[in-house]
Order: C-alpha cells, then sequence, then structure tokens
C-alpha cells in the first residue's frame, strides 16, 4: 500500500490494480466502502481494456477471438509504482506476456494520483506502444461509503447532477449486458434520492450523461463532488444493503444482448493510433 496526503485528506492506493483503496478526511473518516465481502470487495477498480461485460466473454479481432472477463484485466494486475512523493503517486501497467496473450497489443496505462487541498485527481494515461492500431475502452468505479460519516442516515443521501439528464436510462439485464430499451430516468429534477430499491435490477447507466459533475451528499454536512470531463457515460451502482454506493465514469459500456460485431464495432470503443497517448480524468473533492 503506498499513502499520499494534503492537509485536509488522504489517501491510501494498492499497486494491485493501482486501486483507490482508502481516502480519508483530515479527521481521519473513511470516505471510501467498507469492502465488506458478503456484498462486494472491490473499491476503486481501474477498468481497461473494456467496459463491461463481452457476450459470451470473447470479443473479436481479426477473424480471431479472445476471452476477456467483464471490466478487462488491469484490476488484476500489478501495477509498477514509478513515482512516490507526499502528495502525489504514479504507477504503471504495461503489457506483458498474461495481457498479449488475450489482448494482443503493447500498452502502458499510467494511474497518477494527486492530493491538493480537499481535491484527489486521478489521471489516467493510456499508450499504444504498438504499430497498429489499438481498441481500448476505460472506466473508473470508485464506491464511496453510503452513509457518508457525517451523522445523516443512509435514507437521507441523494446525487445531484449537474445538468438536466433527459436520456433514458439504459438497463444491464441479467447476465451483465445492455438492454437498448430506454428505461424511464429515476431522477427528480437533478437529484437521485439513493434506494436499494433502485438498485434490485442492476446499475443505473446513462450511455449518454450531459453532466460532468455530479454532488453526493447526505442531504447537508460534507459532501464529495466527483468531476469526470472526459467520459461520456455514468454509471450509478451498489447491491441492496451494501455500505457503498459507485459513481462511475465511463468511456464505454458493455455489449448489447446479442452483439456479434468485432471489438472495433463495441459501443464506446476508441481508436489509438500508434503512438498515441489519451488520458482519462476524474477528481473527487470534499466540500463543507
Amino acid at each position: 500500500m503506498i499513502e499520499i496526503a494534503s492537509e485536509n485528506l488522504s489517501a491510501t492506493i494498492n499497486p494491485f490494480g493501482a486501486e483507490l483503496s482508502h481516502l480519508r478526511d483530515a479527521e481521519g473518516r473513511e470516505l471510501m466502502t467498507d469492502a465488506d465481502p458478503a456484498f462486494w470487495t472491490g473499491r476503486a477498480p481501474l477498468l481497461f481494456p473494456i467496459v463491461g461485460r463481452l457476450v459470451d466473454d470473447k470479443y473479436r479481432l481479426e477473424g480471431v477471438e479472445y476471452a476477456l472477463p467483464s471490466h478487462g484485466f488491469a484490476r488484476r494486475q500489478m501495477f509498477e509504482a514509478v513515482e512516490h512523493a507526499a502528495d502525489r503517486a504514479v504507477f504503471r501497467l504495461a503489457d506483458n506476456d498474461a495481457t498479449r496473450a488475450v489482448y494482443p497489443f503493447a500498452f502502458t496505462v499510467d494511474a497518477a494520483f494527486t492530493l491538493a487541498g480537499t481535491t484527489l485527481s486521478i489521471d489516467i494515461t493510456v499508450t499504444n506502444r504498438g504499430d497498429t492500431a489499438m481498441p481500448a475502452s476505460f472506466g473508473f468505479h470508485p464506491a464511496f461509503a453510503w452513509p457518508l460519516p457525517y451523522g445523516r442516515p443512509r435514507g437521507d443521501h441523494r446525487i445531484l447532477f449537474e445538468k438536466d439528464e433527459p436520456s433514458d436510462l439504459s438497463a444491464i439485464v441479467l447476465g451483465g449486458w445492455i438492454d437498448e430499451h430506454g428505461w424511464p430516468s429515476p431522477l427528480d429534477g437533478r437529484e437521485l434520492r439513493l434506494t436499494d430499491a433502485l438498485f434490485e435490477r442492476d446499475a443505473l447507466i446513462w450511455a449518454k450523461v450531459e453532466s460532468q459533475s455530479v454532488r453526493y451528499d447526505g442531504g447537508e454536512g460534507p459532501r464529495l463532488r466527483v468531476d469526470f470531463p472526459d467520459t461520456p457515460s455514468l454509471g450509478i451502482w451498489t447491491k441492496p444493503g451494501a455500505h457503498f454506493v459507485c459513481v462511475e465514469p465511463w468511456h464505454g459500456i458493455a455489449d448489447p444482448i446479442g452483439f456479434s460485431g468485432g471489438i472495433w464495432d463495441k459501443p464506446g470503443i476508441l481508436r489509438f493510433e500508434p503512438g498515441q497517448s489519451r488520458t482519462f480524468s476524474m477528481q473527487v473533492t470534499l466540500e463543507p
């Protein structure tokens, strides 16, 4: 585990998956999930080179089938710590024999965590190190404490969107794939009042989200603002009864039901030309 801190926040990152494991305020109160194994032991996995689940857990590239688990393999790989200062740490994953067996591309994923005042910035830079075009998606998956540690009951918590969200939801159906038929939005104006019933089917997914930030709070007291300027989709998820809620900015999405196209046709796939890099950023700010 590697720790960084500012005067207002401290963070702990696990090099296995470059996963943010703890985020605490100046009084040491935990803002992340308790990772109760009865529900989900994840904390904030990085989703690469796909987001969501593939049909039959396989994708097709130039006539060859490859197997990938849901959300890809980065969360199950050891990253190298390449920089560590008091308020900043950077981790790197490069292609290796195990990744090339299921994803035949040369790449690096650099994960930079920086604390400044009340803000944690996470900047993920994906680089194509090969000599052919590389298909990839990326997503964040942080699980925040529900309830937050500021005395408000679980039932008072909500997520406030920055903008109006006129689009219907894209539903995940049993098996983990996307039902492209729209589902009614559960928003009341720009507010999502959190209840377990919202998640009985699975995650809430806005395939095209207008907002680039949301605020999460218990109705009063300190709150978290999550900014995601580089990702056009958003998932919100928990398991009923769990002590977390995930706010998940994505550039990519699970396969639609019955999808049979190649990897280049998968929704949300980006094309990285040889030598090209792209950075995906998320900021988490503790607001008074």
